[in-house]
């Protein structure tokens, strides 16, 4: 099943510690940083995001924020997104947390609906959930998941 970002920025809201502007290259080009890889890349606000970028408001009152994030009516949005760089391409946020009946963490889902746990109960039943026909998007499946995993002791948040 494909990811799809919800768009709701959890995830870029504390990336301005490792996202680093370095130098503004152009009205709307960036030579910039990814500090936690030590990787240097350049960054031109995506031609659909320029008017939401424009309005720092976002950035100034949020400072551990992404740089590059911007709400746009409920979405928060990355207006990089074609040039953001591999760390972002490639995370897959937390879709759900699943935990025992007296709230002990056994495992997380991400975004793409991959199960992470050690747990061999969980993943039993996840081997078996998996086997199912399930609903083809995200907004649909993670509430069927999740019943499953309720109906069998589990709990999910």
């Amino acid at each position: 099943m494909a990811f799809s970002c919800r768009q709701c920025g959890t995830c870029c809201m504390y990336l301005g510690d490792y996202i680093v502007i370095e130098e503004q290259t152009g009205p709307f080009s960036f030579a910039c940083e990814s500090v936690s890889t030590g990787t240097p890349f350049t960054a031109e606000i995506d031609e659909d995001k320029r008017e939401i970028f424009r309005d720092h408001s976002f950035p100034d009152t949020h400072p551990h924020a992404c740089r590059f994030l911007r709400p746009d009516g409920d979405l928060l949005r990355c207006t990089i997104h074609r040039d953001s760089p591999a760390q972002c391409k490639f995370y897959r946020c937390v879709a759900m947390r699943i935990s025992d009946s007296s709230g002990k963490s056994l495992g997380y889902v991400t975004g793409a609906l991959a199960l992470h746990s050690d747990n061999t109960e969980l993943r039993s039943l996840w081997e078996k959930i998996i086997e199912q026909e399930r609903p083809r998007s995200d907004s649909e499946a993670e509430p069927w998941i999740s019943r499953i995993l309720t109906e069998n002791g589990f709990t999910t948040g």
